[in-house]
C-alpha cells in the first residue's frame, strides 16, 4: 500500500495524499460530477481501478454510492468505507471519513452537520459542499439548503469554472427558502456561466412552478432541452418537472408520452431517484381522473423488491406505497405499513426512524386508507403532518403529493371546512393553479354554490389555456 504523504494539491488548492496522476484523475471526476455529467459513472470507475489506494477514491465512491438512497447499495458504501479505513489519510480527508461513517450507521443528520464542520475549515471543498448539499435536499432542511454554498461561495474562485455551479446549488437553496425572485435571478447567473447546470436548471424550474408559472416553466425547458434533457443523470427529474408543467395545462397527452419515453420504461435504471418521480406522476395523474392504464402494475412490479428491504429512507417507502395502491395491490401496501410500523417500535436509531415515525409512517398510512376508500381516515392522518412533511425530505414540489392527496380526500369526504381552508391556501400563492381551480368549482358544487362553482371553472380554463400556447 502507498505510504504518501500530502503529496498532492487539487484544482482548489486542497491538499490530498495522492499521487499528481490520482489527484488529476480525482480532479476531472469532480468537474464531471458537478453538472451530473454521464461521464461521471466511467471516470469513478478509472479512479477505483487506476487508484483504489487513494483516500479520495473511497470517500467519493462511499457518497456517491449513498446518494442512491437504495438500501442495497449501503453495503457498497460500507465497503467503501473499509477500503477508506485502510488508506493514508490528511487531517480533512479524516474528516470526510467520519462523516461517510455517519451516514453508513445511519445517521443522515449527523453526516450533514459533519460536512458543515468540514466546510467550516475548508469551504473549497466542493465534494464535501456537493454531498452536503444532496443531504441537506434529502433531509428537507431548506435552511441549510440556502445557507450550505453561500458560506462557501466567497471562498471559490469566482473565475473558476466551478463557480457557477456553486450559485446553482445556492439557487435551489433560495427557491426551498422561499426567496424565489432571488432564485431565478442566482439560477439564470449560474446558467451564463455553465448552461448544462442541470441543477441550476432545476431551480429555476421549481422557482417558476411555486409562484404558478407554469407557461414560463414550459417555454424555459423547452428552450433549454438541449442542455439537460439527455447526457447527464438529472434529466430524468427535470422531464418529470416538465411533465408537471403540462399536467396543471391539461395536456394528459403530452405527460403520458414524457412518462413513457423519458421518466420509466423497460430501459430505466430502476433506481428509487427514477422510481419515485414515476410514482408521484401517476399518482397525481389518478387524483386528476386520468386513465394510466398499466402504467401503475408495470411501475409496482418494479417497486416490489425494494418494498420488502430493510427500511432505509422513508421517502422512497412512501412512494412504493404509492405504486402499490395505484396498482390497486392494497394487501402489499398495507404490508410495508406493517414492515414500517414495526421498525418504528424496534427501538433501532438513527435518522430514517425520526423520519419514519414523523411523516413517512402516517403518510403511507394514509395513501392506504385512500386506496380503501377510507377518504376520512386519509385527511385524519395527513392533517397532522402537513406542516412538518419537510421532515422526510424532499422539495415542496415533491411533497405536494401529500398535499394534493389530503384536498381530494376532504372533498370526497364531504369535509367541506377542511377543503375550503386548503383551496383558499393554494389560490392564495398561487392563484394562477388550475388544479386549485378546479378543486375549488368542485367544492362549490358540493356547497351547492352553483354560481361561484361556475366562476372557478372558467379561471380553471383560462389559466388552462393560456398554458397549453405555451407548449
Amino acid at each position: 500500500m502507498p505510504t504518501w504523504s500530502d503529496s498532492g494539491t487539487d484544482q482548489h488548492g486542497l491538499t490530498m495524499t495522492a499521487p499528481s496522476e490520482g489527484v488529476a484523475l480525482y480532479d476531472s471526476t469532480l468537474s464531471h460530477l458537478l453538472p451530473y455529467d454521464a461521464g461521471l459513472l466511467e471516470l469513478l470507475g478509472r479512479l477505483n481501478d487506476e487508484h483504489p489506494d487513494m483516500a479520495m477514491t473511497n470517500v467519493m465512491t462511499g457518497y456517491l454510492t449513498l446518494t442512491s438512497t437504495d438500501q442495497p447499495d449501503v453495503a457498497g458504501a460500507a465497503d467503501a468505507l473499509t477500503q477508506l479505513r485502510a488508506t493514508t489519510m490528511n487531517e480533512r480527508e479524516a474528516a470526510h471519513e467520519r462523516a461517510l461513517a455517519a451516514w453508513v450507521s445511519g445517521d443522515w443528520h449527523g453526516a450533514a452537520a459533519l460536512l458543515d464542520d468540514l466546510l467550516q475549515r475548508w469551504p473549497a471543498d466542493l465534494l464535501a459542499l456537493l454531498v452536503g448539499h444532496q443531504l441537506d435536499f434529502f433531509l428537507g432542511d431548506a435552511a441549510n439548503l440556502r445557507d450550505r454554498p453561500a458560506r462557501s461561495l466567497m471562498s471559490i474562485d469566482s473565475e473558476h469554472p466551478h463557480a457557477g455551479f456553486v450559485h446553482g446549488m445556492l439557487s435551489f437553496g433560495l427557491e426551498e427558502s422561499g426567496h424565489y425572485e432571488a432564485a431565478e435571478d442566482v439560477g439564470m447567473q449560474a446558467l451564463a456561466v455553465n448552461p448544462r447546470d442541470v441543477w441550476a436548471v432545476h431551480a429555476v424550474t421549481h422557482a417558476n412552478e411555486m409562484r404558478g408559472r407554469v407557461d414560463d416553466g414550459i417555454r424555459f425547458l423547452r428552450a433549454r432541452a438541449a442542455d439537460w434533457a439527455a447526457g447527464n443523470l438529472f434529466a430524468v427529474h427535470n422531464w418529470w418537472h416538465l411533465a408537471l408543467f403540462h399536467l396543471e395545462a391539461g395536456q394528459h397527452d403530452d405527460v403520458l408520452a414524457i412518462y413513457d419515453h423519458e421518466i420509466h420504461h423497460a430501459e430505466s435504471m430502476g433506481v428509487p431517484l427514477e422510481m419515485l418521480d414515476a410514482s408521484a406522476l401517476l399518482w397525481r395523474l389518478k387524483l386528476d381522473g386520468v386513465d394510466t392504464g398499466d402504467r401503475f402494475d408495470t411501475l409496482a412490479d418494479a417497486w416490489a423488491g425494494r418494498a420488502a428491504t430493510a427500511p432505509w429512507y422513508a421517502f422512497n417507502d412512501l412512494h412504493a406505497v404509492l405504486a402499490l395502491v395505484g396498482a390497486g395491490r392494497i394487501a402489499d401496501a398495507a404490508a410495508v405499513v406493517d414492515r414500517l410500523d414495526a421498525y418504528v417500535k424496534s427501538g433501532i436509531g438513527g435518522s430514517n426512524v425520526m423520519m419514519t415515525a414523523t411523516v413517512g409512517l402516517p403518510a403511507c398510512r394514509a395513501i392506504v386508507a385512500y386506496g380503501k376508500g377510507r377518504y376520512g381516515d386519509a385527511v385524519r392522518e395527513l392533517a397532522p403532518i402537513r406542516r412538518i412533511s419537510s421532515r422526510f425530505g424532499g422539495s415542496h414540489a415533491q411533497r405536494d403529493v401529500l398535499q394534493r392527496t389530503l384536498l381530494d380526500a376532504a372533498l370526497a369526504d364531504g369535509q367541506h371546512d377542511v377543503a375550503r381552508m386548503l383551496v383558499s391556501e393554494r389560490l392564495t400563492s398561487r392563484d394562477t393553479s388550475v388544479y386549485g381551480w378546479a378543486r375549488r368549482a368542485q367544492l362549490m358544487r358540493a356547497m351547492g354554490r352553483a354560481t361561484d362553482a361556475d366562476i372557478a371553472d372558467e379561471q380553471a380554463l383560462t389559466y388552462r389555456q393560456r398554458f397549453a400556447a405555451a407548449g
